[in-house]
């Protein structure tokens, strides 16, 4: 249990490849997991609210920040790269 701490930065995912970049580095947050997403994609709020919660819960990293630029993927891709990045950068799965 308890919060992961990561060094480095990965980059997961190409936006030319499944719609969808993500940047996870770690940063000085004072244990806090700072997500930011830009998306092209209006009034999916709710949904990308559901998908971040979901990622927080699994692995709850702590002084990391992870940068997300979507494209148009869907829910379950955006899950599934979280999920990658956070295991390359973390070297354990969820």
């Amino acid at each position: 249990g308890g919060q992961r701490r990561i060094d480095g930065a990965r980059l997961v995912g190409v936006v030319g490849s499944g719609n969808l970049e993500i940047l996870i580095e770690r940063q000085p947050l004072d244990g806090a997991c700072a997500i930011e997403i830009s998306t092209a994609a209006h009034g999916f709020g709710p949904i990308w609210e559901a998908v971040v919660r979901d990622f927080h819960q699994r692995w709850q990293l702590a002084d990391v920040r992870v940068s997300i630029n979507d494209m148009g993927a869907t829910p379950a891709v955006v899950s599934l790269r979280l999920d990658q990045a956070a295991e390359s950068i973390t070297g354990e799965a969820s």
